[in-house]
């Protein structure tokens, strides 16, 4: 599979990487939605590499309730930190995942 430069890969089920990526933002994700979320579980999620790495995720919050993360990673030499760039809420489980 050939990845464009600056395009997203084809979505994938959550890894264990995913799911620490998660669990590291949460509570940025619970401040910019505005509540708090019993349930974060990574379900799948497609990547996009920049100077660094962009993880698009959705995260399973509980019943029927979705939402989406944009994470950012940097480089290695950058430090590696991660940084909740985006959020979008109130997504299905069938929505797919898009660049936002």
């Amino acid at each position: 599979m050939s990845l464009l430069c600056g395009g997203t890969s084809e979505a994938k089920d959550a890894t264990e990487e995913v799911q620490k990526i998660c669990d590291e933002v949460k509570s940025h994700a619970e401040d910019k939605a505005g509540r708090k979320f019993d349930v974060f579980t990574a379900k799948s999620f497609k990547t996009q590499v920049v100077q660094g790495k962009n993880y698009f995720i959705k995260v399973h919050v509980g019943e029927d309730d979705y939402i989406h993360l944009r994470v950012y990673k940097a480089l290695p030499k950058a430090g590696g930190k991660l940084e909740l760039r985006s959020i979008q809420t109130s997504k299905a489980h069938q929505d797919a995942i898009e660049h936002f």
